[in-house]
């Protein structure tokens, strides 16, 4: 309801406005139960701050948007512009259905909307250093003013489909007063020290902000201009993450077979296994790799995970088991409350090697010294690793080395050093081939 330029727009355009939203099976199907028994938690809250007056409809938004539309006699739709591959076809056969009445796309929900920033030549940017100075160049608008809005009656009263049931799973709190608690609660005390203890996984160091930013529980700006006040290594920090955030859509934007295909299509020859027990052993926590199994457990227990925690976790899927990182991605995307496109599957790409970035595949992630240099003493990963929990101090990274390792924890499924190897080999082949081709 807050810093909605689509509601601005459609307040001083109109007498009184419908509140619709749309469940796209096309969207749905994919998302898994966390992100849509979060997104029905949000859709809820949205209603009890309209009163109730939301309507919800479930169906093809090509054929459910014209029809509301034209049952109350609608002039114009406005919509916050989407910028993604599904939404971009979606909205433009949206506003080809809808005829004679005006389709108005305003904003978007990024600080700058994908697309607009290119280097001087007019080429899309693929290193984020780069794209993070001219994004701050060019900058952002104040957020939108609250809007006064006369609201309709729905012609159905507002219902939802059956939560899905998450069994112990804990999901945060949904909607915008959650959204913007949490972000209060952490301007007012977590922003101290966040530059060097986000990632940290042990500490309540990030702002955990976002599933909001991905259901647009809050906008970019909101967060953008509360820094505007604060000065220092660890307001930058965060805007250098937000920027990250938006890289990846403008990335996404130009290059929409991102999304299922590697960036750099040299890697298209990439030797993969495809061992389902292994996949499975990573999948549930069970690799005899402490830092990798607390990630993939806390992702069991809360549809979440930290963010350093995720690129060690699809470090060792990619490149200690040498498996194909559409796979980790897919995992993520039906898993994940956070669950973003664009920011999930790059990431993937980002530690894969196949992205954006000039010099990746030699970043191999040690999940060894990785969770002794994150998760010095080891808090994290007892959190989330019961059959580890007696074990003091970092000695809890390596319990096969223990005197008396715990039998109820599997000793490391690989050999990390020699799978290294064989991820170098794999990349110098495609690389040689490459080379050779030219």
């Amino acid at each position: 309801m807050a810093d909605l330029p689509a509601l601005l727009s459609a307040s001083e355009r109109a007498t009184r406005v419908l509140a619709l939203y749309v469940l796209d099976e096309a969207l749905l199907k994919p998302a898994g139960r966390p992100r849509q028994a979060f997104l029905y938690g949000c859709l809820e809250s949205l209603a009890e701050s309209l009163d109730g007056r939301l309507m919800v409809v479930h169906g093809d938004p090509v054929r459910e948007v014209p029809r509301v539309a034209r049952s109350i006699g609608a002039g114009s739709v406005h919509v916050s512009t989407d910028t993604g591959p599904y939404g971009r076809r979606r909205d433009r056969a949206v506003a080809e259905a809808l005829g004679e009445i005006e389709w108005v796309e305003c904003g978007s929900s990024y600080a700058v909307t994908p697309g607009r920033i290119t280097k001087p030549d007019g080429e899309p940017y693929r290193v984020f250093s780069a794209f993070y100075r001219a994004w701050c160049r060019h900058g952002w608008r104040a957020p939108a003013a609250r809007s006064e809005v006369d609201w309709l009656e729905p012609e159905e009263p507002f219902r939802l489909p059956g939560i899905p049931d998450l069994g112990s799973m804990s999901l945060p709190r949904p909607g915008e007063a959650a959204a913007r608690e949490a972000w209060e609660r952490f301007l007012d005390g977590g922003l101290d020290g966040y530059a060097t203890d986000r990632d940290r996984p042990d500490r309540p160091a990030t702002t955990r902000l976002s599933p909001y930013l991905r259901w647009g529980c809050i906008h970019p700006r909101t967060l953008l201009a509360g820094l505007d006040a604060v000065r220092g290594k660890d307001a930058e920090s965060l805007r250098s993450e937000l920027a990250w955030r938006e890289f990846y859509a403008d990335v996404l934007y130009h290059r929409p077979e991102t999304a299922r295909r590697n960036y750099d299509s040299r890697f298209d020859e990439l030797e993969y296994d495809t061992d389902l027990d292994a996949f499975e052993r990573w999948r549930t926590g069970r690799t005899g790799y402490p830092i990798v199994d607390a990630g993939m457990r806390q992702l069991l227990a809360e549809g979440w995970m930290h963010n350093r925690v995720r690129m060690i976790v699809a470090s060792f899927l990619v490149k200690d088991l040498h498996q194909p990182w559409w796979l980790g991605a897919r995992h993520f995307m039906n898993s994940l409350v956070d669950g973003d496109l664009a920011s999930n599957q790059l990431n993937w790409q980002w530690v894969a090697g196949t992205g954006t970035d000039p010099a990746p595949f030699f970043r191999v992630f040690n999940p060894t010294t990785q969770g002794e240099k994150f998760d010095p003493n080891g808090d994290y990963v007892r959190r989330y690793v019961p059959e580890l929990r007696e074990i003091p101090g970092k000695a809890v990274h390596q319990p096969w080395k223990l005197p008396h390792p715990p039998k109820n924890y599997p000793s490391p499924m690989v050999d990390h050093a020699e799978e290294r190897k064989v991820a170098l080999t794999r990349f110098n082949a495609i690389n040689q081939s490459a080379q050779r081709s030219l």
